[in-house]
């Protein structure tokens, strides 16, 4: 058993923010996630103990910041989030770090809230949930608008990843599910609308004017190792006037690292590994949505070698974010 492992897609929640995790969990479990998003030094630590995870890099839950449609009250809220963060890492820092929450819908606030959490807090990045909403709830904001220029500067000048996590769909964007709700959140909608963000980074030269800055995709990859190969040969047939100078396959195994969160899957590990290889996957659980021991039970079975066992367990996570 590997007995220090680290896990990077672990999930909190407070007050404000707590009810967004509702939609995810049949009614009988809330009170039970409730308490899990509410805790931190207590069970948390007790699963991980047994789990034999020695480290977990915390972030807020979804859709959150994201969500909100008021600049300020985002900007607000991304700041207690932060903090409330910080002063439970303070008491353990030999077992938590955190990830911070970001406004993006001011992408100045974002970029000083992120400088803020790395300097002042010695946060290892900040984990986003998808697309932020606008003032008026009808559009998204996708970060490879031209507004979010200055951010990304900022965000490679950090030198920090920044975890692309998933979010629904708008409402008025969800006509393919009409009628199939089940199909909804970590189901499907949730990889389908992260692939795409993800695509849109990749395509439009944000790792051309940044090529050291790092994304990390989680649910290993959200079907994007599958998939792939087909949009790079169909862009290369026909570019249609896509910015971007290289191959897909060349940002995604150079520019991102995915990890295994969600997806206890080892058919679909192996494929990852095949396509980004074994030193950009990251181990992690998904906590409080999924459980941490049924993550570690398969990740130390799963068919693949000890040394890449260790890789994606602890050493890959180590490495970028600079733990001991």
């Amino acid at each position: 058993m590997i007995s220090n492992k680290i896990a990077l897609e672990e999930h909190f929640a407070i007050e404000p923010t707590l009810g967004d995790s509702r939609q995810f969990m049949p009614a009988g479990f809330w009170e039970e996630l409730r308490s899990r998003l509410l805790d931190i030094l207590e069970q948390r630590l007790r699963r991980m103990d047994e789990a034999g995870i020695e480290f977990s890099i915390l972030s807020l839950n979804a859709p959150a910041i994201q969500a909100l449609r008021d600049p300020h009250q985002a900007i607000d809220v991304a700041a207690r989030a932060n903090e409330a963060l910080a002063e439970q890492v303070t008491r353990r820092p030999d077992r938590f770090a955190g990830f911070a929450a970001l406004p993006m819908q001011d992408p100045e606030a974002a970029a000083g809230e992120l400088r803020r959490c790395v300097e002042a807090f010695g946060f290892k990045g900040a984990l986003v949930n998808g697309f932020s909403d606008t003032p008026d709830g009808l559009g998204c904001l996708y970060y490879d608008q031209p507004q979010y220029a200055g951010f990304w500067t900022e965000a490679a000048a950090l030198g920090v990843p920044f975890y692309l996590h998933p979010r629904e769909p708008l409402e008025s964007q969800r006509m393919i599910y009409e009628g199939h709700p089940w199909l909804m959140g970590p189901v499907w909608a949730f990889g389908q609308e992260t692939a795409v963000h993800a695509l849109r980074l990749m395509t439009s030269g944000l790792f051309d004017r940044h090529p050291d800055l790092t994304i990390i995709l989680g649910h290993l990859g959200e079907g994007l190792p599958f998939s792939l190969w087909r949009a790079e040969h169909r862009l290369r047939k026909f570019s249609r006037g896509c910015p971007a100078a290289k191959p897909l396959g060349e940002y995604f195994r150079n520019n991102f690292y995915i990890t295994t969160s969600g997806n206890c899957r080892t058919q679909a590990l192996l494929a990852t590994m095949l396509e980004v290889g074994a030193d950009r996957i990251l181990f992690s659980t998904d906590y409080p949505f999924e459980e941490m021991q049924e993550a570690a039970d398969w990740i130390e079975t799963a068919s693949i070698s000890e040394t890449d066992r260790l890789k994606i367990a602890r050493t890959n996570a180590a490495r970028l974010f600079g733990l001991g």
